[in-house]
């Protein structure tokens, strides 16, 4: 949490006779005092931010991170990366609410930088629980063990799910118009 959100502190105004640099030369008394009671009220500021600090799961110390993911029933696969699953703890609760909808699996994935092309339900009209979630090869190579475990973590307990590798490729298409006219002319005698 950055200290965006705090209050800030208010702007301490002291009138210019007693401010120790205004009617003179030398910086004196005031001046002093007056800045070393704006850095106290600082470091008391920062001080009370601490505790707010450590419950952002993208900032806070990994120990923290880990006492959070427990809270959010988060586990680390091998090897993940420990930014991803700073991620993952961050949006455990948006994500849980996103579990149960097409397009909230779809935000599910886009959070976590895995793009999914598509996802189809009810392809097969004998398997009706299987879900066909298509993806680009370099996404499923990349996040194999990602998308299995948010798979395992957010997916429906009565579906069965599918991976189909989509190449993506550009193709240009032009139109153009093609006008003709149509006349019949007869001549009667």
């Amino acid at each position: 949490m950055k200290d965006n959100n705090a209050p800030q502190m208010e702007e301490i105004v002291i009138p210019w006779w007693e401010d120790g640099e205004t009617t003179s030369e030398v910086l004196k008394e005031p001046y002093f005092l007056t800045r070393g009671v704006k850095a106290f009220l600082n470091k008391i500021r920062s001080g009370l931010l601490f505790p707010l600090q450590q419950i952002d799961a993208l900032t806070c110390h990994e120990s923290l991170l880990n006492l959070l993911a427990w809270d959010r029933d988060i586990q680390r696969f091998a090897g993940e990366p420990l930014s991803l699953f700073r991620s993952r703890v961050k949006y455990a609760a948006i994500n849980a609410k996103d579990a149960g909808s097409v397009a909230g699996f779809k935000r599910i994935f886009a959070r976590l930088g895995v793009g999914i092309v598509d996802f189809k339900e009810r392809q097969d009209p004998t398997e009706w629980d299987v879900c066909l979630i298509q993806l680009s090869d370099s996404d499923i190579s990349m996040n194999t063990r990602l998308v299995q475990t948010l798979i395992r973590q957010y997916g429906r307990t009565c579906r069965r799910y599918r991976f189909q590798i989509v190449y993506p490729s550009t193709v240009t298409l032009a139109a153009n118009g093609f006008h003709q006219t149509f006349a019949l002319y007869s001549a009667s005698l």
